[in-house]
């Protein structure tokens, strides 16, 4: 068996191998791109890697995954961090999986690749936790435990209202209805730790909005899908990817069993959509021209959000109105790598500022298990904070961490990082955010119209069109397969071309006869 593995194993290694050679060499030129497929997908992110397999799985080959970036994986983004000789591999983007398995129970995809592909990861307990305000140190877990508390209440009050049928409201006025009004600056921080930050058993996704921002009812479903396997989840287990290959490493080995060099283009940046009754046509900043038969459309919300692609027609206002009414929150890591380290011994540290998200959450790396010696620790910022630190330079970011942690530890002087990295998701005009969130008043027909497709050809899917796993990788996987599988049995005359819409979204009741007569 040991044999088998390790033979396997190579075997994988020297597809990579050829697969990253692609990327390199950029070997389709322009040249040799065919100028007709019968399937072309956008993004060579998760959503369109498992799409292409299920493709292939489905007997059908003839298609073409497209992508601006020099290699496969999307939001899936490992960067070398540090100073030479001290250099570790981090993650820009996805970070953990999120809810894994119990058991013998239901087990989440992309911890089964993560299982597959011998990924190296380490579980994240969010109970070591150290807490700080501007006064330096100061316990106040138990704050901690009441926001977890609340949070959890506000779960069960969200199922009842889903089984009665009732109005979506946001967090924040579940939390008025419950009689929850955080107020000092440690309540603010707890409540943060939990809703606009937290990826914890029995709690909510990484949102990256604040509670005002986000869906009751579609935040409780979210959580419960993926952490609590009495509501059909996963478990309550997140598992953060130290792998020095990088969290993108599942995904690229994954394509790298199926997909062939002449299947992928690269480095190519699609600014113009044309779809007709026909034929989509699709063309690229470089002045690539590709015709399909069918296209998956893998872009982010956010990038659909904005100008940044033109579809010819422009999207019909049913189109419009669904990728409008979902958010493309950004969540930001800063990474810092010191000579020394300084911090608390803890996996975590919060830190509650006068400023509702002013550098919150941070994360020691430096730490048994993780990369001991590094010298590197990251603070999570989100939302607002977010597109708020991407307008300023990394040195005065730089200034404000460390003017954060000298009031965290008031005791010594905090000396200066010798290396500092974080990105820019909001600005990238690849991404335009890091991933969605639906806001209150979460409307059903909404999610369907996301996915739905235009003129039976062009085709929609991500972890913004999951229902369920919305703002998870596992939403991206789930999306890629159910689209590819739609597709093949479009392409195979054994299913129906048309993903379904709804002409004009109707509010449940009508409105007052005041505000609709003269």
């Amino acid at each position: 068996m040991f044999l088998s593995r390790v033979s396997l194993r190579f075997s994988l290694l020297a597809l990579l191998s050829t697969v990253s050679g692609v990327f390199a060499e950029n070997a389709n030129p322009a040249s040799t791109v065919p100028n007709h497929t019968t399937v072309l997908i956008l993004g060579g992110g998760m959503t369109g890697i498992i799409a292409a397999r299920t493709l292939h799985e489905q007997g059908i080959d003839d298609f073409i995954i497209l992508d601006a970036k020099i290699e496969l994986g999307g939001r899936m983004s490992p960067k070398t961090f540090g100073v030479t000789g001290r250099q570790v591999v981090i993650e820009a983007g996805p970070n953990w999986v999120q809810g894994t398995q119990e058991g013998n129970g239901r087990a989440n995809p992309i911890w089964e690749l993560a299982l597959k592909h011998n990924l190296t990861t380490v579980y994240s307990d969010y109970g070591s936790l150290t807490t700080y305000d501007d006064s330096g140190y100061n316990n106040y877990t138990d704050v901690v435990n009441n926001a977890i508390d609340n949070f959890d209440q506000a779960i069960i009050l969200a199922g009842q209202r889903l089984e009665e049928g009732e109005v979506d409201l946001s967090l924040r006025s579940a939390y008025g209805l419950m009689g929850i009004s955080p107020k000092t600056p440690q309540e603010v921080a707890s409540d943060y730790f939990q809703i606009d930050f937290e990826c914890k058993s029995s709690l909510i996704l990484c949102d990256a909005q604040s509670p005002s921002q986000t869906s009751w009812l579609a935040s409780a479903w979210n959580n419960n899908f993926t952490y609590v396997p009495e509501s059909g989840g996963f478990s309550d287990a997140n598992q953060l990817c130290i792998d020095q290959r990088g969290f993108v490493y599942i995904a690229k080995a994954e394509a790298a069993e199926f997909l062939q060099p002449h299947q992928v283009i690269y480095n190519e940046t699609v600014n113009l959509i044309e779809y007709g009754k026909d034929v989509v046509t699709v063309h690229t900043t470089s002045g690539l021209t590709i015709t399909a038969d069918h296209v998956l459309c893998t872009f982010s919300v956010g990038v659909l959000q904005n100008d940044d692609v033109v579809f010819q027609p422009s999207l019909p206002d049913w189109k419009t109105e669904a990728i409008n009414s979902i958010v493309m929150a950004t969540y930001t890591k800063i990474f810092l790598q010191f000579n020394e380290t300084f911090w608390f011994p803890t996996q975590f540290g919060l830190y509650a500022a006068e400023q509702r998200g002013r550098y919150p959450i941070w994360q020691s790396l430096d730490h048994v298990g993780f990369f001991p010696g590094s010298g590197v620790i990251f603070v999570t910022v989100t939302g607002d904070w977010s597109l708020y630190i991407e307008q300023l330079t990394p040195g005065e970011v730089q200034s404000q961490v460390v003017d954060v942690l000298q009031t965290m530890f008031p005791n010594i002087t905090v000396p200066q990082p010798i290396d500092i990295f974080f990105p820019r998701w909001a600005s990238s005009k690849l991404f335009r955010g890091s991933y969605s969130n639906w806001g209150p008043s979460y409307v059903p027909t909404h999610s369907e119209n996301l996915k739905a497709t235009l003129n039976n050809r062009l085709w929609f899917a991500g972890e913004a069109t999951s229902v369920p796993y919305f703002g998870f990788l596992q939403g991206a996987y789930f999306e890629g397969q159910s689209a590819g599988a739609a597709l093949a049995a479009c392409i195979q005359e054994k299913g129906d071309c048309e993903r379904p819409f709804v002409e004009i979204s109707k509010n449940a009741q009508p409105y007052p006869s005041i505000l609709t007569s003269p």
